[in-house]
């Protein structure tokens, strides 16, 4: 904490996290600190491409806040308790509301490719959670309620704001898999059978971890495809990318409308 304040000074209250193809909603943080990951001590090193590994701090409008461009996953190797560091880190800087953003699968008939999904929930198939192991009094209580994991207020005001910003939105259930190979369609019907709208490989360990923290927090996916079996073209890592770039400015006009919601304290 003390390495991060010596380098800007204004305590964050909110925490943002870019995922896979997501930084080009960097240019909504002008002259932010960046601080690559590698020099802060304890964070891990993202090795996909598509996530750069930087910490941006500065103000996304009005708001102090805490940018990760970029995330690690479990399928890199690395242990959950590694995944949620940086998350963590901002916790404790002092992030009111936390906004994980990633790539997904669209499972769902509404899940288009190009639309965003705000997370009503989650099914967590990763096999992992971050709150297992020896229990660290900093984090906060070890059996967490996750019924209200995604706040329903921000979910309310990500709702309104993207219709009123006419963008392509849904509200669904995330199903979170380990990766890094993608889902077979079989599995994709299971999935869909299970009730999950869209699929991914992350976001939920960071949301147990920070609301745990007891930091309030809204996850928005880009449908970046079809799922396996939905459709005729091979899924590939390159059209993740391409059509994350393409929705990243849609992505930062959400946020950049909830901002308001955002800065409130929570309920």
């Amino acid at each position: 904490m003390k390495y991060l304040a010596a380098r800007w000074p204004a305590a964050p209250r909110v925490g943002i996290v870019l995922g896979s193809g997501l930084g080009g909603a960097l240019n909504n943080l002008p002259g932010a600190v960046k601080i690559p990951w590698n020099s802060i001590p304890g964070f891990p090193r993202p090795s996909v491409a598509g996530h750069s590994g930087a910490l941006h701090l500065g103000f996304w409008g009005n708001l102090p806040a805490a940018v990760l461009a970029g995330r690690v996953h479990l399928y890199e190797g690395y242990g959950p308790e590694e995944v949620v560091f940086p998350a963590r880190v901002l916790a404790l800087a002092g992030i009111r509301s936390f906004v994980a953003t990633c790539a997904a699968g669209g499972i769902a008939r509404r899940a288009a490719p190009g639309s965003l999904m705000v997370f009503s929930d989650h099914l967590n198939f990763q096999g992992v959670n971050p709150l297992a192991g020896l229990q660290d009094q900093r984090w906060g209580e070890r059996f967490v309620d996750m019924g209200r994991a995604y706040d329903p207020s921000l979910r309310l005001h990500a709702m309104k704001a993207a219709r009123a910003l006419g963008l392509k939105c849904f509200e669904g259930v995330y199903a979170a898999v380990f990766g890094p190979s993608y889902e077979t369609p079989a599995e994709i019907r299971a999935l869909k059978t299970l009730g999950a709208d869209a699929v991914g490989m992350s976001t939920v360990p960071e949301v147990i971890a920070v609301h745990q923290m007891g930091v309030r927090a809204l996850a928005v996916a880009i449908i970046a495809n079809r799922a396996a079996g939905l459709s005729p073209k091979p899924l590939s890592h390159k059209e993740v990318l391409a059509t994350s770039q393409t929705a990243s400015r849609d992505l930062a006009r959400l946020i950049r409308a909830v901002l308001p919601a955002l800065a409130q304290e929570g309920d």
